[in-house]
């Protein structure tokens, strides 16, 4: 599968504007993709998922390829995102989760006691193979377009865990992580571990680039996120690289007094949500970095007018970046119009510099 913009037509995705802007040496305009483009603002997304249970639809190769090629197909992005749910290797691992429509991850029993570290052992390829056959045939169907995999976190993962589900004050997460600091640290260890296992797997099936979520780490303040936190991501970012030299990308919410410390946790790409501009961002992270973002989501349901005036000025504060990835500051919403992301691939397909 190839986009039918010419820029975007590179041999083979190694040679593509996403792996080039991640590794700092930009094209003659910056590559686009969505956090959450395979996914629920699609009608052929609702329609092939209709009866399937998320984590069903996660296990199964086909499925899982047909909902990553969708966006591909319909907007003609630059890359694809892997579908699959952060959880999906905690469940591979044994822990007992449940996707509930409208809520989120919901953790039978969650993780509190130093008891709890023995529900989660080591992943391995073994737990996924219904993941590295996906990656596999998604990466054989898009041609030169790239695919990148992903995993969670180890602190998005663990406040899941010991929260039990989605939480605004994360009052369980900082109550252990203040209380009881070594089993904290324990608890995240496991959890780098397979986060950066997962991504590993997707890498070595033919992922040409990862990126790490850490959608709730923003709640955290800088001192504590590098005290608790930081190692853990790094550790997760580091099974990567030991495993293939594919760009890593780490992206989290709300993270902009963050951004200087996550970058020391080792990634190629920061993605920057859209609370802060790239200029702001590329000031804090210095030169070692590319970046990726930012347009706010709802600006999307916005005057075309007022819309691509945003756009036109995130590829400029972009430009100043060793590279860009153009993305949203967070992902798709569900109520989205589809024409519009199809509206601004256009736009930006045509900003050559």
């Amino acid at each position: 599968m190839h986009s039918p913009d010419p820029i975007a037509d590179a041999p083979t995705p190694a040679d593509s504007l996403l792996v080039r802007a991640a590794r700092r040496r930009p094209g003659p305009r910056p590559p686009v993709w969505f956090m959450r483009q395979a996914g629920r603002s699609l009608p052929e997304y609702r329609q092939v998922r209709e009866g399937t249970a998320m984590l069903d639809a996660c296990r199964d190769p086909a499925l899982t390829t047909e909902i990553t090629l969708q966006p591909v197909r319909r907007h003609h992005v630059d890359a694809a995102i892997f579908f699959s749910d952060i959880v999906v290797p905690l469940v591979a691992v044994g822990v007992d989760i449940d996707l509930v429509a409208g809520v989120g991850p919901v953790v039978a029993e969650p993780f509190r006691s130093r008891a709890d570290l023995d529900r989660l052992p080591e992943l391995t390829a073994d737990h996924v193979p219904y993941i590295t056959e996906a990656v596999g045939l998604t990466v054989a169907e898009l041609g030169a377009t790239p695919l990148i995999g992903f995993a969670g976190a180890p602190f998005t993962l663990a406040s899941y865990l010991v929260e039990g589900g989605p939480s605004k004050n994360h009052e369980h997460t900082k109550a252990l992580m203040y209380g009881d600091p070594a089993l904290w640290h324990d608890l995240c260890s496991r959890l780098a571990q397979i986060s950066g296992a997962f991504m590993a797997v997707q890498a070595r099936a033919g992922a040409s680039a990862v990126q790490l979520f850490d959608s709730w780490v923003g709640a955290l303040p800088r001192r504590v996120y590098e005290a608790q936190v930081q190692e853990h991501s790094a550790a997760a970012l580091r099974v990567v690289a030991e495993a293939s030299d594919v760009p890593r990308i780490h992206f989290g919410v709300g993270t902009g007094e963050l951004l200087r410390s996550m970058g020391e946790a080792g990634a190629d790409v920061m993605g920057v949500d859209y609370r802060l501009s790239l200029l702001d961002a590329v000031d804090r992270l210095g030169p070692g970095f590319a970046v990726q973002g930012n347009l706010d989501p709802a600006l999307l349901f916005a005057p075309w007018e007022a819309l691509e005036r945003e756009v036109r000025r995130i590829v400029a504060e972009g430009r100043t970046a060793p590279g860009h990835i153009v993305n949203l500051g967070h992902g798709v919403l569900p109520s989205t119009d589809p024409d519009v992301i199809t509206r601004v691939v256009e736009l930006i397909h045509s900003l050559e510099q």
